[in-house]
């Protein structure tokens, strides 16, 4: 995607995670496609609605969702958004292995003491792989840590996962299940 677009879909994203401003989010998190093009446009007026459903299309990290005449983000929702994992409508996920986690060197200390907690958002989230995890963590940092998580272990002891797109998330993930911390200087 090209600068533009991009900063568009990082808008849209905070829009349909954080803060809808202006829009009106139903109990699954969708907001009606042409109001969010016209909250979109009072800050990029020559956004077209091709352009939108373009960047829909094209996120590598399948953001967005459309049914129908609405949108929603998939995943990466505040709490003060009042919505849960049951509403927003996710499927159960049982954990083959290990999933990861990208995390910052400042944070590492608190989360091997207390455990992976969703801090403002609705629910923790893992990666599949270490690569997903270690760009996650380049957003933060230059410096990101990669946890490992037995996240078959966690399942077996009863924590609910659940897949959002490409992303798994939790609730809370307990200290113990953080089994490896690989350091990278970038």
């Amino acid at each position: 995607m090209d600068r533009e677009l991009v900063r568009i879909s990082k808008y849209m994203s905070y829009l349909l995670r954080h803060n809808p401003g202006g829009l009106k989010l139903d109990p699954q998190g969708y907001a009606n496609l042409e109001d969010l093009l016209r909250v979109l446009k009072e800050k990029f007026p020559n956004l077209s609605l091709e352009e939108v459903l373009r960047i829909v299309e094209r996120s590598p990290k399948k953001r967005f969702e459309l049914k129908g005449n609405k949108i929603r983000a998939i995943y990466g929702h505040s709490k003060s958004l009042a919505l849960t994992p049951e509403s927003l409508g996710y499927e159960k996920y049982v954990p083959k292995g290990f999933l990861y986690h990208g995390t910052t060197p400042e944070a590492l200390e608190k989360i091997l003491e207390e455990g992976l907690k969703p801090m403002d958002r609705l629910m923790v989230h893992l990666s599949l792989t270490p690569e997903d995890a270690r760009e996650v963590a380049l957003r933060r940092t230059r410096s990101p840590v990669i946890l490992q998580i037995d996240a078959s272990k966690a399942h077996e002891d009863g924590i609910e996962f659940f897949k959002a797109g490409q992303v798994i998330l939790c609730r809370y993930l307990p200290p113990r299940y953080i089994i490896e911390v690989y350091k990278s200087n970038s």
